[in-house]
């Protein structure tokens, strides 16, 4: 079972922990439902792949937002690979919700707008297994819906970026959307996207589950079956993914370098 699909089901009991007593818990006994794959599968959903898909087309609804309401900031698709992606191979972005719900449990305890802000960028809200607060940030977009004011929107960048690390060429690297319409059974929600070296335990760990696998030689006679497939294109997938965990690595390495006040370029009057 990958680390995405982990995620997903203690990402619902954490929803259904918030639902039954109003507050998002952090503190989670370790062998309780909660922290355990088998069991999170197993706890209250009899369809927990709903409620997975649910958190998904959440995700999606407040992504496409701008192109389906009016807003002062809308945001289009294209602006966020072009704002986000510095490097064509570096395009995974981790997204984070708050508030966090299935389109089944609309109606959970609203959250205040300066803790919807804290929340998108603390790890209980993050949608795989993260905690970008204490990686390197290289670009966040921010696409906000409901009755939220440019100001408040500005305020809070403001607030949060004296405990977020971005990288040193790019520290203004946010971008901000601003959809007037707030989803169904709230005043307004969150959806944030980060460019973070946080994602790179979870290529470290694909890799690591790959390659136990590869050792085995287990499940390639279904791929090799299949024209134009050859064993040595497993190894070029690996060594691709090992090159996009070293870029990682570098940036990572660059997070104690002083950050440069770079002079400003002077019109000549």
């Amino acid at each position: 079972m990958s680390m995405q699909t982990v995620c997903c089901p203690l990402t619902t009991n954490k929803i259904d922990l918030m639902v039954n007593s109003g507050k998002l818990s952090t503190t989670i006994k370790p062998k309780s439902l909660v922290t355990s794959s088998a069991g999170a599968l197993k706890k209250q959903h009899q369809k927990p792949f709903d409620a997975m898909n649910n958190i998904v087309a959440n995700l999606l609804l407040n992504l496409t937002s701008s192109a389906r309401f009016e807003g002062s900031l809308n945001m289009d698709l294209n602006e966020i690979s072009m704002n986000l992606v510095p490097f064509p191979q570096l395009h995974y972005l981790v997204s984070s919700l708050t508030p966090l719900y299935t389109l089944a449990d609309v109606n959970i305890p609203t959250r205040r707008l300066d803790q919807m802000f804290s929340d998108a960028f603390s790890k209980d809200h993050q949608l795989i297994r993260a905690d970008p607060k204490h990686s390197l940030y290289l670009a966040c977009a921010l696409m906000v819906r409901g009755n939220v004011q440019v100001s408040d929107l500005r305020r809070n960048i403001e607030r949060l970026k004296p405990s977020l690390q971005f990288i040193s060429w790019n520290q203004e690297g946010w971008k901000t959307s601003l959809c007037s319409v707030p989803p169904v059974g709230h005043s307004h929600s969150l959806l944030a996207l980060a460019n973070n070296t946080c994602v790179k335990p979870t290529f470290m760990e694909l890799r690591e589950r790959f390659m136990r696998l590869y050792k085995k030689k287990a499940h390639l006679h279904h791929y090799l079956q299949i024209e134009g497939m050859e064993e040595s294109c497993f190894m070029e997938a690996v060594s691709s993914l090992s090159a996009l965990i070293e870029e990682y690595n570098q940036l990572d390495a660059t997070r104690s370098m002083p950050v440069e006040d770079l002079p400003r370029l002077s019109v000549a009057v």
